[in-house]
Parts: C-alpha cells; sequence; structure tokens
C-alpha cells in the first residue's frame, strides 16, 4: 500500500524537478518533502530520483511510478467524492492560455467532467496576463497561467519550464539584420521576456508577425517568417528550438501556476480545487 501523501509528494517532485519547488507547492518545509520521497522509496525498495547539488531527475523506476502515482491518487479522489456523499455541482469558470489547450490539457477537462457531471464547466482561452486580470476582477475561478518566476508568492507551481527560441527547420538567420519576431500581443508573458532579453543584449528585431491565437504564430513560424518564444515543454510540431547564440540570447525560465479565485465557501470553490488537483496530477503530461 503506497501512502497517497507520499505520492502526491513525489508527483510534486517529479514535475517540479526540485525538492524546494516542490516543498513550496504543497505548502510543506523541504526536510518533510525529502523525508516522504526518501519513505516512498523505501516501501518500493526502488531508487525514484538521482539527485545532486545543481540537478534532480526521475530513474527508469520513477518514470514507472509516475504512472501508478496519477492511477491511485485519482481513484482515491473519486472514491473520497463518492463517500462523502456530496456531488459537486455548480458553475466553474476556468481560464488557460492557448499553449496549454493545444496539450493534453482537454482529456484532462473531459476526465474531470466525466466525474462530476453535475458541474457545468466554462472555459475561457486567452492570454495568460488577460486571464490573471480576469480572475482578479472575479470573472475566472481557477486559472492555469505562465509567469516570470519569483513574481507573486500566491499560486500553486504545476511546473517550471525553460523559455527558448524556436522556429521552421529549413530557417537561416542573417545575424547582421534585425532578428524577425514572432510574437503574441501585449500583454503575452513570452513576448515581454523576448524583448527584454533582445534590449538587453543589444540585439536588433523587428516584429513580423502579430497574432492572439497560437495556430497564428505557428503558422507563420511555419512558413520560415521568424523566430518566436516558446516553452520548451509545448513546442509545437514542426517546430524546433533553435541553439541559443549571441544573436539569440537566453530566454530563462517561466512557471506555469495554478490561481484560485474563488472565495473560500463558495459554490466555486469545491469544483475548482478538484479541476486543480486533477491538473496538478497530470502535470507532467501536459509537457512534450
Amino acid at each position: 500500500m503506497f501512502d497517497p501523501v507520499q505520492l502526491r509528494t513525489f508527483l510534486a517532485v517529479a514535475q517540479t524537478l526540485s525538492f524546494t519547488r516542490a516543498a513550496g507547492r504543497l505548502g510543506v518545509r523541504q526536510s518533510t518533502v525529502s523525508q516522504q520521497v526518501r519513505r516512498l522509496e523505501a516501501a518500493a525498495g526502488r531508487q525514484l530520483f538521482v539527485r545532486d547539488t545543481h540537478s534532480v531527475r526521475l530513474t527508469e523506476d520513477g518514470e514507472a511510478m509516475l504512472g501508478f502515482a496519477r492511477t491511485i491518487l485519482e481513484a482515491n479522489e473519486r472514491a473520497a467524492y463518492w463517500f462523502a456523499g456530496t456531488r459537486l455541482r455548480g458553475r466553474l469558470r476556468f481560464g488557460a492560455s492557448e499553449d496549454f489547450v493545444l496539450t493534453r490539457l482537454p482529456e484532462v477537462l473531459e476526465g474531470f467532467r466525466r466525474e462530476h457531471p453535475e458541474v457545468d464547466l466554462e472555459l475561457t482561452v486567452d492570454l495568460s496576463e488577460t486571464l490573471q486580470k480576469r480572475l482578479a476582477a472575479g470573472r475566472l475561478d481557477l486559472v492555469l497561467v505562465k509567469r516570470h518566476p519569483g513574481g507573486e508568492p500566491h499560486g500553486r507551481l504545476v511546473w517550471r519550464d525553460r523559455l527558448v527560441w524556436i522556429g521552421g527547420e529549413r530557417l537561416v538567420l542573417d545575424p547582421h539584420r534585425p532578428l524577425p519576431l514572432i510574437a503574441f500581443p501585449p500583454p503575452a508573458v513570452t513576448r515581454a521576456r523576448a524583448l527584454e532579453v533582445l534590449e538587453r543584449s543589444g540585439r536588433s528585431w523587428r516584429v513580423v508577425c502579430t497574432s492572439g491565437s497560437l495556430s497564428g504564430l505557428v503558422a507563420a513560424a511555419r512558413a520560415g517568417l521568424g523566430v518566436m518564444a516558446h516553452t520548451l515543454g509545448m513546442i509545437p510540431p514542426g517546430l524546433v528550438r533553435l541553439a541559443p547564440g549571441p544573436g539569440l540570447p537566453d530566454l530563462g525560465e517561466v512557471d506555469v501556476v495554478l490561481l484560485h479565485g474563488a472565495a473560500p465557501g463558495s459554490t466555486a470553490r469545491g469544483a475548482a480545487e478538484a479541476l486543480a488537483q486533477a491538473v496538478l496530477a497530470a502535470g507532467d503530461r501536459l509537457q512534450g
């Protein structure tokens, strides 16, 4: 029998690849995270992580435990709701940036609707900054967004990713001409980061395509119009990561977080928490 608390801790470490970030997400001390992981490894009789002072990565057995942990936790949640005798119901307004909608997030939402048929789920797709403003204004109950690491302390880290430059496979850039940039409109996180690092590095640039739709940006990139900043774990098919260099400065990291807006005790709070747990459990599947 594997302890669900230990499995949830393992999942947090596996998705963030950091004991420190996992502790922050779970609201516990780092020593507690380490202790729970050691106990789970003892129960499994296998090493689940290879860790040193600089990195954390899953072992082959750790990769196998990922699937088992998700299955056990999902079954545990279903059993808890069933025997608690309370069926979630009401309206849940969920927002996600388009990056995530084009991953396996629809599968997570489908599973949530199947488990909670009496919840009226409403999905809003928009830029991360716009979604956060709608959340603050009380127009959304839960959002899945990107934001700069080390920003606001509230929110639950789903995973931390790198921002990288991507483009078409046959794209050739002229280092003597302004960098052709494909970007979301302001106030997109990726656009702001791209312009910030280009200005800091002294690299000239020009915007060749602006679109509020990721599909539009991807089409422009596939056509060879230019480059775009994007999360490493969610590179769209047909595009590749471009090697960093003097003309393509490092873009740094980005956090993927869940933010709650529903006030405690509201009808949406229980549904929002249930969906948040489903997204957290599937965090590693939303990448790549």
